[in-house]
């Protein structure tokens, strides 16, 4: 009889597959509270090593990190009306505290625009005080019908940037750059992730936003996910918070302002993207483990050997983990790992010791060979920095065949259903085809200029429509 899968096949069941690898890699279990989830240590490295990389290249903009409340009173998302109407269904409001009803019901933290222009209404008194970026790192609440770990929760753990600045221009260059230089740089360069980069329709757009930017990846099953976006706020919040600037000329003027972010989310994708029916495949520039060197039995000499390689390797540069668990069966390590998706395992047994040799399994391409143990450490580096390529190569290789370029809604309905996406020109489509699709299930992820760059403008004349299912 043939053995059962560890995990339900791709093909058969892809969000079973889904449940079963967050399960089986040890990233995560769902909450006591439904919606919340409680993110395991191998889950949470790697979002410790995904803030580590969007945190360098935030700062790289001169954007400085602060703290924001948790609880904001609910007075302040009333005065930004586009805002509160589109946040109102997801909100959890505290009404009680120290056994007793508050004077004022609070708000646990969706996002937060109105708290933080609240302060940088006291902050901002002069030009001199522009451009004011600021970022936090942080929790939100947002309350979620149909959770799913990491996609979809009703807690989950972000960044959020806001910014203020003296001109239209100056804030929305700095929501190009923001998805151009932190966010674009870090999914094509370290988590491997292809994307399509452009405009949010105005029905899909932030709620209190003149323009959103996003970055939309395909998955292993030709859905859509958002990945980042990046809002121009205009003077939304500016003039419901009386944010203002005394300018170079003495005259008092709103400022302009940004909010971005990215969360959890994207330990979900890197599962859908890069995972197969092995498990996960984590990006070797992502992982917080690179290499795990593995004893095969517990002979002093072998778990002598395998300190000694791991020793090396760290000196080397790379990020390692030594398994000397000799107590548990070889086989299951072997396979937890793989689940784990480490893109390198150095195996050392009895044989490999009398050789001065080791078996090396790459995770990414696959396949095993035997390595001399005195050449690991020369020969890795470049080996998994071939793997990062790899996966990205793989990851454009997958949207390019998948996406369909149309010319009636008819042909893109079509195209999404096959588990692709389809490229209709907006022209063609309009707010009223825009509908249409929403009916089956289908939205526009975004617009898009003919040479696959942002637009200008929402209506700018050959503007595509990227069509898609999406999570």
């Amino acid at each position: 009889m043939a053995k059962a899968p560890v995990l339900t096949p791709r093909a058969d069941d892809f969000p079973r597959w889904y449940q079963d690898l967050i399960g089986k890699a040890e990233l995560a279990d769902n909450g006591p509270v439904r919606g919340t989830m409680v993110i395991r240590p191998y889950g949470y490295g790697l979002w410790e090593r995904m803030q580590a990389e969007m945190d360098a290249r935030i700062k790289e903009t001169g954007t400085e990190n602060a703290y924001f409340p948790l609880l904001i009173p609910q007075s302040y998302l009333t005065r930004e009306a586009d805002h509160v109407e589109g946040f109102a269904p997801e909100l959890a409001v505290v009404t009680h505290g120290g056994g007793k009803e508050l004077e004022e019901p609070a708000v646990v933290r969706p996002t937060s625009e109105t708290i933080v222009n609240e302060y940088f209404s006291k902050w901002v008194q002069s030009y001199r005080d522009l451009p004011l970026l600021i970022n936090q790192w942080a929790n939100v609440v947002r309350w979620e019908l149909r959770p799913r770990l990491f996609l979809r929760t009703s807690e989950f753990l972000w960044q959020e940037g806001h910014t203020a600045h003296a001109t239209y221009e100056e804030a929305r260059d700095f929501a190009a750059r923001i998805q151009r230089e932190v966010y674009g740089d870090f999914l094509e360069n370290v988590l491997a992730i292809d994307f399509v980069s452009g405009r949010k329709t105005a029905k899909e757009r932030f709620a209190g936003a003149v323009n959103t930017l996003t970055l939309e990846s395909m998955m292993g099953d030709g859905k859509a996910l958002q990945m980042v976006t990046s809002h121009e706020l205009g003077q939304n919040f500016a003039k419901a918070f009386q944010t203002r600037y005394l300018s170079r000329e003495g005259t008092q003027e709103l400022v302009w302002q940004t909010s971005w972010g990215s969360t959890t989310r994207m330990i979900g994708a890197l599962v859908m993207t890069h995972g197969d029916d092995d498990g996960l495949r984590v990006p070797p520039r992502l992982a917080h483990i690179q290499v795990v060197v593995l004893a095969i039995k517990g002979d002093e000499a072998v778990l002598a050997k395998v300190r000694e390689v791991g020793d090396r390797l760290r000196a080397a540069g790379l990020r390692v983990r030594v398994d000397d668990r000799t107590d548990v069966p070889f086989g299951r390590r072997a396979v937890d790992w793989e689940l784990k998706g480490v893109p390198a395992r150095v195996e050392i047994g009895p044989r490999d010791l009398e050789n001065g040799t080791a078996m090396l399994a790459r995770r990414i391409p696959g396949g095993k060979e035997p390595v001399a143990t005195d050449a690991l450490a020369g020969l890795l580096p470049a080996l998994l920095e071939e793997d990062q390529a790899l996966l990205l190569e793989q990851s454009r290789a997958r949207r390019e065949s998948r996406t369909t370029d149309v010319s009636t809604i008819a042909e893109a309905v079509e195209a999404v259903t096959a588990g692709g996406w389809a490229r209709i020109p907006w022209a063609d489509l309009g707010e009223e085809g825009e509908a249409r699709l929403a009916e089956q299930s289908l939205t526009v992820r975004c617009l898009i200029a003919q040479d696959g760059s942002v637009p200008d403008a929402e209506d700018a004349p050959g503007n595509l429509a990227v069509v898609a299912r999406a999570y």
